[in-house]
């Protein structure tokens, strides 16, 4: 453990990571190599918790755009981030790496309901915790669900795992050729700016708890480990 930045961390990872090239559903070949990228890192000791999103599957605001009800568009948007964590935990567990699903909304035939200190002695043990179903509220992301558990399970940082984006930069740089990358932020150079990392209220919240969060590519090969070594990749946000 020596050569760990990182004893405990929080990973978000986002629905379209376990979908790839297709961008909805799950697709079981790129669940896989998620799965082997993140038994590497278990396996140095890491303590390791994942906030998976439901992107691929459904996202709540577009629901509401078409002019359904925003809180009952983000209740279907937090069931699908449970059967992506279903997914996950089954590729995982099929590798030999023990692992638990946490809902935030009770459904105890399938996974277990958040309790935290339930989940902080899965991870002393060594076990994976999934958290799904967000937070449990509407209107809240599940970047905000990342920051909150990381800051209740005291965990050292959020790894924000990015599909095919190397960091955080001033603007799209797919869309703008002149976009510059940020090697180093704060949070409150990420609110003031508008960068669109994470929502607001997840942003003032990991701002708040003093917890850093780095900003990477999930698609590339040993990223995940490389971070959590101490290597200097994609952007780190920290301090106010």
């Amino acid at each position: 453990m020596s050569d760990i930045k990182y004893k405990r961390v929080v990973m978000k990872l986002s629905g379209e990571a376990l979908a790839g090239d297709a961008g909805q559903g799950i697709n079981p070949p790129e669940i896989r190599k998620v799965a082997e990228e993140i038994k590497e890192v278990h396996d140095l000791g890491v303590e390791i918790a994942i906030v998976v999103g439901g992107g691929n599957m459904w996202r709540g605001e577009a629901g509401a755009q078409m002019g359904m009800e925003r809180a009952q568009a983000d209740y279907i948007g937090m069931l699908g981030t449970v059967m992506n964590a279903l997914a996950l935990q089954d590729n995982l567990e099929s590798i030999g790496v023990p692992t638990r699903v946490q809902t935030a909304i009770e459904m105890r035939q399938v996974a277990e309901p958040y309790i935290r200190r339930k989940a902080m002695r899965h991870l002393e043990k060594g076990r994976i915790v999934i958290f799904a179903a967000g937070t449990g509220s509407p209107y809240f992301s599940t970047d905000t669900t990342s920051a909150l558990r990381a800051s209740e399970i005291n965990a050292d940082v959020i790894l924000m795992a990015k599909n095919g984006v190397d960091g955080v930069y001033s603007a799209d740089p797919r869309k703008d050729k002149n976009a510059v990358k940020y090697d180093t932020l704060t949070h409150m150079e990420i609110i003031n700016k508008g960068l669109q990392v994470m929502d607001t209220t997840a942003s003032s919240l990991s701002m708040d708890n003093n917890i850093p969060l780095v900003v990477f590519n999930m698609n590339e090969r040993g990223n995940i480990k490389k971070v959590v070594q101490g290597e200097v990749i994609g952007t780190t946000v920290e301090g106010k």
